[in-house]
């Protein structure tokens, strides 16, 4: 038994190897399209996406994030439905990366690495927006904790500096997906963390980070995981910290106007 589990696992890794070698990293070229997602143009500037970012259909979807991510093909198929929305055409069967840059479709304000589309362009990398988030990573592992203070407060700035800040419940709901997305494709699943650099190398680059190291996971990806995550970093959006023990000398309180 210990022979055949040692033999799939073996298997998987040398698939995986193989994979991530036939899909070398390639800059996209001029009139190749991309969109505001950084794992979308990373899957398309490795080849597992069409590199023109063009006629991305659900099979494709499917197939890219297997052999990329190791995503059960439920999940391939979920984040499929996801997308399409962005094409506009009456029962569209494919979308395409510049699509997903229309606002407020999927495409929304308080991105990670995105500046708002009330300042312009909302698809490509602003390093300026990157440094915001940054500056909430304060160790060298992140943490559900870290994940999510930096979307506060990149939430917060856009809200203070956009007069046209949007969003909305289904925003947030995405957005939490977004922000679980690291550990989702490069960390440890079970523990809720990522290794800062490998992020900041994606972000950087969207490019897969494996000249330090990485490689695609051998456990499958499922739904699962993806809702305990962004459970995990929901919690931790919480300003509210949990209740102490109340002294049981009576005071006044200041803060309340009563006696406690």
């Amino acid at each position: 038994m210990k022979f055949v589990t040692l033999s799939f696992t073996l298997a998987v890794t040398l698939a995986a190897a193989k994979a991530q070698y036939a899909h070398q990293w390639e800059a996209p070229g001029p009139n190749d399209f991309r969109g505001p997602c950084p794992m979308m143009n990373t899957l398309a500037n490795h080849g597992f996406l069409p590199h023109d970012g063009r006629n991305i259909t659900k099979e494709t979807t499917i197939n890219a994030l297997a052999s990329a991510l190791n995503f059960n093909t439920s999940l391939g198929a979920l984040m499929f439905q996801m997308a399409i929305v962005a094409n506009p055409e009456p029962n569209a069967t494919f979308f395409t990366l510049d699509q997903l840059n229309v606002h407020n479709v999927l495409e929304h304000d308080a991105s990670l690495s995105r500046s708002d589309a009330f300042f312009g362009n909302n698809h490509v990398f602003n390093e300026t927006i990157f440094e915001e988030t940054t500056a909430y990573w304060t160790a060298s592992v992140l943490d559900a904790n870290m994940l999510a203070n930096s979307k506060l407060a990149r939430q917060l700035n856009s809200k203070a500096f956009n007069p046209n800040y949007t969003f909305t419940a289904t925003v947030e709901s995405f957005s939490l997906g977004e922000v679980s997305a690291p550990i989702v494709a490069f960390g440890d699943l079970q523990a809720a963390t990522v290794n800062r650099t490998l992020v900041e190398y994606f972000f950087e680059n969207e490019r897969f980070p494996t000249e330090l190291g990485w490689s695609t996971r051998t456990e499958v990806v499922s739904i699962d995981d993806i809702l305990r995550l962004t459970q995990a970093i929901s919690n931790a959006t919480n300003l509210i910290t949990p209740s102490e023990p109340v002294a049981s000398t009576r005071r006044r309180d200041l803060h309340a106007g009563i006696y406690a």
